[in-house]
């Protein structure tokens, strides 16, 4: 494919969203109503089209080493003394694969809404905004400087609080929105400043004036570039939802079902892990922020994994799945800070799980929208069970995105969850000086891991298994979902069973970037300009023993979480209450998300609305007085005039004459 045919593909990608947007925001709601979904479908196919086009005529090339770059000329955007910055769309193998990923996703939930969102008033609002949602994200990725990155990074943010608010007349989700809202802003107040550090440091808001080039980076000092990567992944905290600033995401359930998929799966929480895995040139010359993203994504993992063990809201338990997930993949990113041949398979790991996660992760939210379509919007798990006759799709797609996100040997989970393993093993077993650090962070992952096969398959089970029942909403007979949604239930379960197979190892004692073409692209893409040597070539003597240890553990994990769950949940029902009661402070302080919301609200939202209240008392008191006595001052002043206008033209012509006599003996003295 020629550079001409490829640049307009770079324009189409972003450019359909973004006309469906518009077409459906000003035809929608008076001519398409129903079919306010024809222009986001056409939209999103054009682009997952274009996407898969991109990655095939990008990745073959970069994994033969040509290292291929796709720039698409935009216009001058800002030209104000040094700064200079551009609207130019560039593409790399990195780039293809997160639009293909993106795009791909999307379609399907897009698809999957169409059923979803029937019958709903604001049909076409909802519509124009997942397309406006998708042209922000598929941007973001696309975007060739820091500061573009920036700024659709908050159209990433503005669109999510769009969705989280959708039903805005329910209270529950315009707080949700709210907070969402607020809680991204204090992490991109971080980013912003990271890439103004960039500015003032390099002199350039341009990828390819300084994450391209090693020479450049490297005048910073380490300690410049520790406090720029710090900052941006304070960015990411917020974006990815990384404790402690993970609490927004699990209350964005208020959206539609439809937009948690996306969210969680395809554009809002994956923004923060692409950046920080597009700027591994920049964090190479910084382990000691590394090592701080690695730690931040443990505690998260362990944390959101122990959390999601008590809940009884479906979502809710796959949202608190998406933060510890979310956190494995920077616990692999940080893994780098161990640097020598696997710096680089630390970064692909992470981002190999990012591809895969969003497809399963997809997955397990729309078949928990087809369950809440069956259980009429009931999504509260004591209150039905054994649904596998009654949703026969539905029960068969949910177990193949749950075995999947547990790590089930050959699906596409184990094999992404089994390469960040073994970076962190590479990691804890080098002869970096960080060794023993990693060691923790691959002990927390291990743990991790097995929880998460519990607590996927304890909500499996509660849904699926047991006695039927069926809450009133429901009806005496709930029935399957429609086509429209069963359909990409089954695309998307193929992808959960196989894609990360097809694009990870061919061969067990084989590490998979010697075998996956689109995953070991990535190495051209950024590990050259990291420093960073042997991520595809063959592994030292002993590493594939190693890793083939880690399978096997990481395998028999996913199994004694899932025999765990089985074993309470379906052969001895009783025991989880009994447990429960017997362990009520540590169960109560999982229910309650280890009371995170109630010592934030304690400790930063009661003193901020102390101060609000403050503030309103100090404006009513004080301002507003002054501001009224201010306006007093003329009525005072006019009350001296009051006399001199008393209507008697005698009286106007004496002042007059007075201020005449005035001016003329004031003239005679300057003259004399």
């Amino acid at each position: 494919m020629n550079d001409a045919a490829q640049q307009m593909i770079l324009w189409l990608i972003p450019g359909a969203p973004l006309a469906s947007a518009i077409v459906t925001a000003l035809l929608g709601p008076k001519f398409l109503r129903e079919r306010s979904h024809w222009p986001c479908w056409m939209a999103l196919a054009i682009s997952a089209v274009c996407s898969l086009v991109l990655l095939v005529s990008i990745v073959p090339g970069t994994f033969a080493g040509h290292g291929e770059v796709v720039v698409a000329q935009g216009y001058q955007w800002l030209q104000i003394g040094g700064v200079d910055v551009r609207i130019d769309l560039r593409a790399d193998a990195m780039t293809a694969i997160m639009l293909a990923m993106v795009t791909c996703v999307s379609f399907l939930v897009g698809l999957f809404g169409a059923g979803y969102m029937h019958g709903d008033a604001g049909v076409a609002r909802f519509f124009a905004a997942i397309s406006l949602f998708v042209f922000s994200m598929c941007m973001l990725v696309l975007a060739g400087n820091f500061l573009m990155m920036f700024v659709f990074w908050e159209a990433v943010g503005l669109c999510s609080y769009l969705l989280i608010g959708f039903w805005f007349r329910r209270p529950s989700a315009a707080a949700a929105a709210t907070k969402a809202f607020v809680v991204n802003r204090i992490g991109d107040f971080g980013f912003i400043i990271g890439v103004l550090l960039i500015w003032t440091t390099y002199g350039s808001f341009d990828f390819a004036e300084t994450l391209a080039k090693p020479d450049v980076l490297a005048t910073a000092g380490t300690e410049r570039a520790t406090l720029i990567c710090l900052l941006l992944f304070v960015g990411a905290m917020g974006k990815s939802a990384q404790f402690p600033l993970h609490v927004w995401l699990p209350d964005a359930m208020e959206g539609p079902t439809p937009v948690s998929a996306l969210i969680h799966a395809a554009t809002m929480v994956t923004a923060g892990v692409y950046m920080v895995a597009r700027c591994t040139p920049l964090f190479a010359l910084a382990p000691t922020a590394q090592m701080v993203v690695s730690a931040i994504g443990a505690t998260t993992a362990l944390l959101a994994a122990l959390i999601a063990i008590t809940q009884n809201d479906l979502k809710r338990v796959l949202a608190y799945s998406t933060v510890s997930q979310l956190g494995y993949m920077f616990m692999s990113l940080g893994a780098a800070a161990a640097g020598g041949e696997f710096a680089m398979l630390a970064v692909t790991s992470g981002m190999f799980h990012l591809f895969t996660h969003a497809f399963f992760k997809a997955l397990l939210f729309l078949a928990a929208g087809s369950v809440m379509h069956a259980m009429g919007d009931v999504i509260d798990m004591r209150r039905f069970g054994g649904l596998r006759k009654a949703l026969p799709i539905t029960h068969w797609t949910f177990l193949c995105g749950a075995a999947a996100l547990a790590g089930v040997p050959l699906l596409s989970g184990f094999w992404s969850k089994d390469d960040i393993l073994f970076a962190l093993e590479r990691a804890a077993h080098g002869e970096s000086e960080h060794a023993g650090f990693f060691r923790w962070i691959l002990i927390v992952g291990s743990v991790t891991a097995v929880i998460t096969a519990f607590y996927t398959f304890r909500a499996y089970f509660l849904t699926f298994w047991g006695e039927e029942r069926f809450p009133q909403e429901a009806g005496h007979h709930p029935h399957e979902s429609p086509p429209v949604m069963a359909w990409p239930l089954r695309i998307l379960a193929i992808c959960a069973l196989a894609i990360g197979a097809a694009v990870g190892p061919t061969e067990l004692f084989a590490h998979y970037l010697e075998h996956s073409p689109s995953i070991a692209s990535l190495e051209q893409s950024a590990g050259p300009q990291a420093g960073v040597e042997g991520a595809a070539e063959s592994l030292p003597e002993g590493a594939h023993e190693a890793h083939l240890h880690v399978m096997i553990f990481s395998g028999l994990g996913a199994l004694v979480g899932i025999g765990l769950a089985w074993m309470l949940y379906v052969r001895n029902p009783g025991v989880p209450e009994r447990l429960a009661r017997a362990l009520d402070p540590i169960y109560a302080l999982s229910l309650n998300k280890f009371y995170l919301d109630e010592i934030y609200g304690a400790i930063l939202v009661a003193p901020t609305r102390g101060l609000a209240w403050l503030s309103a008392l100090f404006d009513l008191a004080v301002i507003d007085r002054i501001v009224d006595g201010v306006g007093k001052i003329p009525r005072l002043v006019s009350r001296v005039l009051v006399p001199i206008q008393n209507g008697l033209v005698s009286t106007y012509a004496l002042v007059m004459l007075s201020g005449a006599v005035v001016c003329v003996l004031v003239v005679l003295k300057l003259v004399f």
